[in-house]
């Protein structure tokens, strides 16, 4: 609390600088209505969930009072019918707070948080797909109800503000898409676009070729970039390209925000988050997880939590995947801290 106290006097002071915290962003509740000429998003499967009904929102914080907004894409909740009736299922909302509880609200001491329920892929689907086809795959009722989600986002929530984007496992995937494609269609929006965290699936090099207006992150408070990464133990190298590693992968440390092979030791970070046994409680635990970037394999490594380890075919035989938020929660909590006040620093210097 004292921290969020804090940073938010810096962003206030900022936006004063620069004629008053309103000029800092865009005017209008229209920011979905401009397309990037020559450039339109592939068309649409099947129709879109409700997003006006406040009950297909998770979360949407409407008198949210932060500067700067989230929008998250919670990953994937369950593993039988596919793109089943989420209006009323009860067991599926739940787990997607679940996995929101222990990801995304490391974003809740300094953002409005903003995020939709969507019909999803079936693990059972998306354990026989590459990454590559899994990608291609998501262009269905998914992106349906995502993109759908962002317009009632973008023309009623938003107003104008700083957001950041985020995603774990399959909603990093559809954050991926979201940059890839959405963005490109309405590239005014990058220009308030804090970070984007597609955490647990694969950017790579040719994607970011592919996408030029798009970067990766390079430290820990550059803004408009990508931030992401894949957590495994040492022995996933033998999986090779699977699921969540494609070809050319690459990831950031999220203990010391660097793109190189430096070791960071449990020690360094900031602590990790776990759930209580026999409760929806959650714990920090200090020095739990160290992080190593392998840059030709492009994840992150981490050699200290071997007992965290799940073997799938499709994440390899010591995937942490499970972990990528968790093992490092509280660094990532000050890191979106770090960049929203990067963010208003470079306001404030125009």
């Amino acid at each position: 609390m004292r921290l969020k106290k804090v940073l938010t006097g810096v962003m206030i002071s900022a936006a004063l600088i620069v004629g008053g915290a309103v000029s800092v962003f865009a005017a209008g509740t229209d920011a979905i209505s401009s397309q990037s000429e020559g450039f339109q998003i592939r068309p649409l499967k099947g129709t879109a969930m409700d997003y006006s009904d406040r009950s297909n929102w998770m979360y949407a914080e409407t008198d949210g009072g932060d500067m700067v907004d989230l929008f998250f894409v919670y990953p994937t909740v369950f593993g039988g019918e596919e793109y089943p009736d989420i209006d009323d299922n009860a067991i599926i909302r739940a787990v997607a707070r679940a996995n929101y509880a222990k990801t995304a609200s490391c974003f809740e001491s300094s953002c409005n948080i903003y995020a939709p329920y969507y019909r999803q892929t079936n693990m059972n689907v998306a354990s026989s797909l590459t990454g590559k086809e899994y990608e291609e795959y998501q262009m269905q009722e998914q992106r349906t109800d995502v993109y759908a989600a962002l317009d009632y986002y973008f023309a009623n929530y938003n107003k104008g503000k700083p957001f950041i984007l985020a995603g774990h496992s399959q909603g990093a995937c559809m954050v991926k898409i979201i940059l890839g494609e959405y963005m490109q269609a309405h590239p005014e929006l990058l220009d308030r676009m804090v970070a984007a965290y597609p955490i647990g699936f694969s950017i790579d090099r040719a994607y970011l070729a592919e996408h030029p207006y798009l970067k990766f992150a390079n430290g820990s408070d550059d803004t408009g970039v990508i931030v992401s990464w894949n957590t495994e133990g040492p022995g996933n190298y033998t999986a090779g390209n699977t699921l969540l590693v494609e070809e050319g992968a690459i990831s950031i440390n999220p203990i010391t925000w660097t793109r190189d092979e430096t070791a960071a030791s449990p020690s360094q970070s900031l602590g990790s988050r776990e759930q209580v046994k026999g409760t929806l409680d959650f714990e920090m635990v200090p020095d739990l997880a160290d992080a190593t970037v392998d840059t030709e394999r492009g994840t992150v490594i981490c050699t200290t939590s071997d007992d965290f380890f799940s073997s799938t075919d499709a994440f390899g035989p010591e995937s942490l995947h499970q972990h990528d938020y968790d093992f490092y929660y509280y660094n990532i909590q000050v890191n979106a801290w770090d960049r929203i006040a990067s963010y208003y620093r470079q306001q404030a210097e125009m």
